[in-house]
């Protein structure tokens, strides 16, 4: 069994970007969502996948993915997932040896920033960057299928009054 180990973060402010490495435009949206799992369509660049993640909250979860025709990738974003799409750009960020991922979220999510790290174990250590912020590894809101449910521009906290 594939199982993904990662812990989620808000990001604090801007200093990551000086240490950017890549940055890649992701596309993605979820064929389904049931109680066990989420099945979901990305297209990376010019590169599809397909993935299948258990529902477990936390950091470790069965994760099982496999690459498809970025063709294929967008046929099915765009005819089959139900929901706004997850729009982000992926930078990857080197620090004290580790790549993190920071997701700066576009279109529906646009403001949300969160940086991901992938570990070998959820005991593993790791330096904390100074632009990290609070940990959100457990809050299901962060969590990119139901960012494709209930968009962080809608929650409560960042609707704008009305004039």
């Amino acid at each position: 069994m594939a199982i993904e180990i990662e812990r989620k973060f808000k990001v604090l402010n801007d200093e990551w970007r000086r240490a950017v490495r890549t940055s890649t435009l992701l596309r993605q949206g979820y064929l389904a969502n049931t109680e066990r799992a989420s099945v979901r369509v990305r297209l990376a660049g010019d590169q599809g996948w397909l993935s299948v993640k258990a529902m477990t909250r936390g950091p470790a979860r069965a994760e099982y993915e496999a690459g498809i025709a970025a063709a294929d990738a967008n046929e099915m974003l765009f005819g089959l997932c139900e929901g706004p799409l997850i729009e982000k750009w992926r930078h990857l960020v080197m620090h004290e040896g580790d790549e993190w991922e920071i997701d700066e979220f576009l279109a529906l999510n646009a403001g949300l920033v969160i940086a991901e790290l992938e570990l070998d174990s959820a005991q593993q250590q790791f330096v904390a960057p100074a632009w990290l912020g609070a940990e959100v590894t457990y809050d299901e809101r962060y969590y990119n299928f139901r960012l494709s449910q209930h968009p962080y521009s809608r929650w409560p906290e960042n609707l704008r009054a009305l004039p």
